[in-house]
């Protein structure tokens, strides 16, 4: 077998994190001259059971390919340490929650992550792969974030890593294992009940709660199981006033006690607050300007990648949303002309005629 050091170059001083399997360094193939992030295991320090996980990780992520999922290279195993190959990413959701000018993401952001998230998990579940262990640190950013960095960087591609818990559940099947990280976890996984590709939508719940408001849904002065077991979650005056109803009708719909009343991937993607393409061929107003910019966000996205590729939007949808503009643009009171989904900025301030967006608003 090929030694990992004569393929790849690894950077001891350049730690990108560390977690319950070891230490991420940053790392480049040698002869490509490619930017890595090469995950190093100690197996005379770790459990077994860890180890184990760590290949289930490998075992389900080399059989997939797909934008919104962390692509890895390959593995290596020594006597004494496993190396795991993957793609080096810039940041995470969580570093970008905690460093947002108000601890929280706009709705633009917000709305512009969790598509991708959807996506992603549609991705798996069609292929009866269920994460498990969905949260903010595990969704990967392709820019650094920070308060240094500009206004782009907040619309990044992200990428779901951390396949350690992920599970092969089918459509009707059910586990019954202890999985995840408990604020992110569904009340079934809790109860030690049977679970199934569900609980990802309930962490999917959380995440959009935690990305609009910087805080957990719950109340520190009582027990968090009790509150996820009981869905005993509030939304208060300050922030939730500020952020669409449509916002916190999907987040209340992926927070339901009972699995078949809780939201799947497709009827996330339909929710109005996704976007609400029909609105679009009916109305000329705000919520479809909304929907016409996060639409653009992502069109963006799909064409900085390159080759084509149609992975967050349809190509159907092209013709809605052309009318859409040239109605709005028909329309004389509108002022200033709606521009094409190439030019909506991702700056801090974009105008069409009376309606003002800036980043820390709502749009």
């Amino acid at each position: 077998m090929q030694d990992v050091e004569a393929l790849y170059e690894i950077f001891p001083d350049e730690i990108l994190g560390s977690g319950q399997f070891g230490v991420v360094y940053g790392g480049r193939h040698r002869k490509k001259q490619r930017d890595v992030a090469i995950k190093v295991i100690d197996k005379l320090r770790f459990p077994t059971r860890e180890e184990a996980q760590l290949k289930n990780e490998v075992a389900i992520l080399q059989n997939l390919r797909h934008p919104g999922v962390v692509n890895l290279d390959r593995m290596f195993e020594t006597e004494e340490r496993v190396f795991v190959i993957m793609e080096k990413m810039r940041g995470d959701m969580l570093e970008m929650i905690l460093t947002s000018q108000q601890g929280r993401l706009t709705e633009r952001e917000a709305k512009y992550l969790t598509a991708q998230i959807l996506v992603a998990l549609r991705y798996l579940h069609l292929r009866s792969i269920v994460h498990c262990d969905l949260k903010p640190e595990n969704v990967l950013l392709t820019c650094p974030v920070g308060p240094s960095y500009a206004v782009a960087q907040r619309f990044p591609l992200a990428k779901l890593c951390d396949f350690g818990f992920a599970r092969i559940i089918g459509d009707k099947s059910f586990r019954r294992s202890l999985v995840g990280t408990p604020a992110y976890l569904a009340p079934e996984v809790l109860k030690n009940k049977g679970y199934n590709r569900a609980i990802d939508m309930w962490s999917v719940g959380v995440i959009m709660y935690v990305s609009l408001s910087g805080t957990f849904p719950f109340n520190e002065d009582e027990e968090i199981t009790d509150q996820i077991n009981n869905a005993a979650f509030m939304f208060p005056a300050k922030p939730w006033q500020e952020i669409s109803e449509q916002a916190i009708d999907l987040i209340t719909k992926l927070l339901q006690l009972k699995l078949k009343k809780r939201y799947s991937v497709a009827r996330s993607l339909n929710h109005e607050w996704m976007q609400d393409f029909t609105a679009a061929t009916n109305l000329i107003g705000f919520d479809s300007l909304q929907d016409y910019v996060s639409w653009s966000d992502l069109r963006r996205l799909e064409a900085s990648i390159g080759k084509g590729k149609r992975f967050l939007t349809a190509s159907g949808d092209d013709s809605t949303w052309e009318a859409f503009r040239n109605v709005w643009n028909s329309k004389k009171d509108n002022g200033s002309q709606l521009p094409e989904w190439q030019a909506i900025g991702w700056n801090n301030q974009c105008q069409f005629s009376s309606v003002l967006y800036r980043a820390t608003e709502q749009i």
